[in-house]
C-alpha cells in the first residue's frame, strides 16, 4: 500500500514539475526577449474606429464634429492614442455635477465648445506613424507634437516583468500631458490596456479606461 501511494505521490509531482518547467521555459530564461505581437487592421484608423462601436462611440461622435480631424485618421501617417467610452463618460459626468452645483445647463460632446473640444482631441493623435519600438530603447521617453496645435506630448515605453523576469513581459505605453513643465510630478499620466494595433495609415494604441478625457482640463475647458 505504502508503496503504490509512494509512486503515486513520485507520479503526480513528476507531472506537476513538467508543466512547471514548460510554463518557465520561455519566460524566466535569461535569454528570452519578449515580443510584443502587431495586430493588423486592414482599412485605416477611421475605419478601424468605426468597426468597434461599443469602444468608440463618443470618439466616433466627437470627429464627426471635425472633418480636417477624420481626414488626418484617414490620410495622413499618425499615432493615436484612442480614448475609449469610459474616458469620455467620466469627464462629462464631472463637468455636468460641477454645473448642477451652479445652476448651469449640462453640456455635451455634440454641444461643447468646438475650439475647446478640438485642443483636447488633438492631444490624443501625434504626427507620424510610429509603433512602441521607436520608444523603448529610451530609458526617460521622449516628446513628440501632436497634428493641428502641435502640441508636444510625452511617450515612454514600460515592459512589465514576466514569471520573476524583470522586463520580460508585456510593454505598455505611459502617455503624458507635461503642461510645460520638465518636473514629472507636474505631469498628467495615463497608460495604455492595448498597442500596436496597425492600421493602413496609423498605429493605434488603446488608452486605460480609468483615464479622464481631456487630461483634466475637460471642466476648466468647457465650464465657461
Amino acid at each position: 500500500m505504502k508503496k503504490k501511494l509512494y509512486k503515486s505521490s513520485l507520479l503526480l509531482l513528476l507531472v506537476v514539475m513538467g508543466v512547471y518547467l514548460s510554463a518557465c521555459k520561455k519566460s524566466d530564461s535569461a535569454y528570452y526577449d519578449y515580443t510584443n505581437t502587431v495586430q493588423t487592421f486592414k482599412g485605416t484608423a477611421m475605419d478601424y474606429l468605426k468597426s468597434k462601436p461599443n469602444t468608440f462611440d463618443s470618439l466616433l461622435v466627437v470627429l464627426d464634429r471635425f472633418p480636417f480631424v477624420k481626414d488626418s485618421l484617414t490620410n495622413q501617417k499618425v499615432t493615436l492614442f484612442a480614448p475609449v467610452n469610459e474616458n469620455f463618460a467620466a469627464s462629462i459626468k464631472y463637468l455636468n455635477q460641477t454645473r448642477k452645483a451652479a445652476g448651469k445647463a449640462p453640456v455635451y460632446l455634440k454641444t461643447a465648445d468646438p475650439a475647446q473640444l478640438l485642443y483636447m482631441l488633438c492631444k490624443y493623435i501625434i504626427r507620424g506613424n510610429r509603433t512602441t519600438d521607436a520608444y523603448i530603447s529610451s530609458v526617460d521617453g521622449i516628446a513628440l507634437n501632436t497634428i493641428g496645435i502641435n502640441y508636444p506630448m510625452h511617450i515612454k515605453a514600460v515592459k512589465s516583468n514576466a514569471s520573476g523576469y524583470v522586463g520580460g513581459g508585456a510593454t505598455t505605453l505611459e502617455y503624458s500631458d507635461m503642461y510645460g513643465s520638465t518636473i514629472k510630478l507636474a505631469w498628467i499620466t495615463t497608460k495604455t490596456n492595448a498597442v500596436n494595433i496597425k492600421a493602413d495609415n496609423a498605429t493605434i494604441n488603446i488608452l486605460s479606461p480609468v483615464h479622464n478625457f481631456g487630461f483634466d482640463e475637460f471642466t476648466a475647458r468647457l465650464d465657461q
